[in-house]
């Protein structure tokens, strides 16, 4: 289980959870993949049941196998109650505006689903990390990736309903969606009357995990807007010392006027969750 996205409470304290399933539920073999999404979908549900002040739940669903992952977002939004799904940025190398895809983007759409999606590492990592930790930079390009895909493929305006989620600050979006939207217009032949690459991930969440103070959320609130920005810790993958110390960077950065970024990110994630508001 990975717990990631939080609500924050004024002083900068966590004070509501959404439990993570662990994105990545299949592992080449289609049968196995739909029985451990089942499971760890069913432990994750059972902790929310449990505890329902403290946790809410992300569906893991088992991509690329697009039949099972239709049947297990039924199943979890219809009968777990879940509160949305996770997915990694890329399954297998299939990036998430691959046309396979589509029948589960219709799906979510109609749903207006909330869609958690968290970095993995690309295809040939190895000819590329360099032997350094592959979430230090790989990861944080691969969410870059994997947008920008969604933007060039269509699925953010054919699907305007699905709520993405993105964490780690948008990744290298703040700094690359200009260069993208010059691509897209002057190179790939795109309309100037439809939506910008920036308009596009306007439209997008994005969550604090990381390290994102001092550079990381300015940039992303001045690119973006801040009222797209959600708190995460990356706990329990960061141990909860450097969540701890990731709080406090928050907590001392300079606010937003008259406000807090607690206070912020919790008004947004009640926005995203009304029914979360009531625990508060």
């Amino acid at each position: 289980m990975q717990s990631h996205l939080q609500l924050m409470g004024q002083g900068g304290i966590a004070t509501a959870m959404l439990s993570v399933s662990s994105p990545g539920a299949h592992f080449g073999d289609d049968q196995a993949g739909r029985a451990l999404a089942r499971e760890v979908n069913e432990f994750g549900a059972g902790l929310k049941r449990d505890q329902p002040d403290r946790f809410g739940h992300f569906a893991s669903l088992p991509l690329p196998d697009v039949e099972g992952s239709l049947a297990e977002l039924a199943y979890a939004l219809d009968t777990l109650g879940s509160d949305g799904v996770a997915l990694e940025s890329n399954c297998e190398g299939l990036y998430l505006g691959n046309d396979r895809y589509e029948p589960l983007w219709a799906a979510m759409n109609r749903r207006r689903a909330v869609v958690f999606v968290h970095p993995t590492s690309p295809p040939c990592y190895e000819a590329v990390s360099l032997d350094r930790p592959r979430p230090m930079l790989e990861f944080i390009f691969d969410s870059t990736r994997t947008v920008s895909d969604l933007v060039f493929t269509g699925v953010l305006t054919r699907c305007p309903d699905i709520q993405w989620i993105f964490t780690h600050g948008g990744g290298t979006l703040p700094l690359l969606a200009d260069r993208m939207e010059l691509f897209r217009t002057v190179f790939l032949g795109g309309s100037p009357d439809d939506p910008t690459v920036q308009e596009q991930v306007r439209t997008l969440w994005f969550d604090m995990a990381g390290s994102p103070f001092p550079n990381q959320v300015p940039a992303l609130a001045k690119a973006f807007g801040s009222e797209i920005v959600l708190y995460g810790s990356d706990y329990c993958w960061t141990p909860a010392a450097g969540t701890a110390a990731q709080i406090a960077t928050v907590d001392n950065a300079t606010q937003p006027d008259g406000d807090t970024w607690g206070a912020l990110t919790t008004r947004n994630a009640h926005r995203l969750f009304p029914h979360l508001a009531d625990r508060a």
